[in-house]
């Protein structure tokens, strides 16, 4: 839905409830794409990006794979005093 600016004004109320309930809401400006009224995503608590974060872990966890550590991988570029070789 497109509406121009000076159209607007007397319904922005309307045109709120419109972009919450989903309607893509468009101002334009002398014809032209000015602004697009978009309703905020709620911020999630405390708890629910803890609990996100655990799944994201707990996933990830799941498809690692046994293997060498990388924290010893360059080993091979060093020499037993600890310079390169």
């Amino acid at each position: 839905m497109q509406v121009s600016v000076s159209d607007a004004k007397g319904q922005l109320t309307d045109l709120v409830r419109r972009a919450e309930a989903g309607d893509e809401v468009i101002l334009t400006r002398h014809g032209h794409a000015a602004v697009r009224l978009v309703p905020i995503k709620p911020v999630p608590d405390l708890a629910a990006r803890h609990a996100l974060l655990e799944a994201v872990r707990s996933a990830a966890r799941a498809k690692a794979t046994p293997g060498e550590n990388a924290a010893r991988s360059q080993d091979f570029l060093y020499g037993d005093d600890g310079l390169p070789r």
